[in-house]
């Protein structure tokens, strides 16, 4: 009996823990090139993201985050780079992890995107 109650406690006391949580993105994005913006053309920039995000989350991240007023999200998948090591007794194959690019296109109102 002893044991059930101090499971119970242990899962209300988990429970209201939760509510308290704060969300921190763990998805990296790295910026690999930034356009700015000219009388014709919007800004644009292009992120390597993990492959499991989606171009919402992309979007999401941006917006909420670094409150840049995203327009666009294409992204492409690319799969990693296949390798062969050529050894003196063996031959060993390794790849690269596949990655995404994001290309997003910002609102026209984001004249400089902060390079140059």
């Amino acid at each position: 009996m002893f044991s059930t109650v101090k499971l119970m406690a242990s899962a209300t006391s988990q429970r209201i823990n939760q509510g308290y949580r704060m969300w921190m993105p763990s998805l990296p994005m790295v910026l690999l090139h930034a356009e700015h913006a000219t009388e014709s053309t919007p800004a644009n920039a292009v992120f390597r993201v993990l492959p499991k995000m989606t171009k919402h989350e992309v979007k999401e991240y941006l917006t909420k985050i670094y409150d840049l007023p995203v327009v666009q999200v294409r992204t492409q998948n690319y799969l990693g780079k296949r390798m062969r090591m050529i050894g003196k007794r063996q031959i060993v194959y390794a790849k690269r992890p596949d990655y995404k690019k994001a290309f997003v296109t910002f609102d026209n109102t984001l004249a400089d995107t902060g390079l140059g």
